[in-house]
């Protein structure tokens, strides 16, 4: 199980990427793509964000409280953002339809992070 400093500063990475694809949507894509290529990259870039402060929320959680719980779902928020985000990415940029079926996995990984982060919370005493 990956220790939940490594998760902080992947969640942290995470959230510098999301920053720079949002500011290369907005200003070196936002000419060459339409409204639907936007669209996607800009979903793409807010999946991304918000699920690295989920998941930099859960690795803080698993430090403080030593919850395994919070580390799994740590694990899932990246996986998860990792997934979708690239998948969507990679539509906007031109990539074949079929790998949008790909793009649901990561959807699934960060449901189950919240459902796991829920239940971690509900757990705790």
């Amino acid at each position: 199980m990956p220790h939940p400093r490594l998760l902080s500063l992947l969640a942290a990475l995470g959230g510098a990427l999301a920053v720079a694809c949002g500011a290369f949507g907005a200003h070196a894509l936002r000419a060459s793509f339409d409204a639907n290529q936007l669209a996607l990259w800009q979903t793409a870039v807010s999946y991304l964000f918000w699920h690295v402060l989920a998941a930099l929320f859960a690795a803080r959680h698993a430090e403080t409280a030593a919850a395994r719980g919070s580390t799994i779902a740590a694990l899932l928020f990246l996986a998860g953002s990792a997934v979708f985000s690239t998948t969507l990415f990679a539509l906007a940029l031109g990539a074949p339809r079929w790998f949008g079926a790909i793009t649901p996995l990561g959807g699934t990984a960060l449901i189950a992070g919240w459902l796991v982060l829920g239940w971690t919370f509900w757990r705790r005493r």
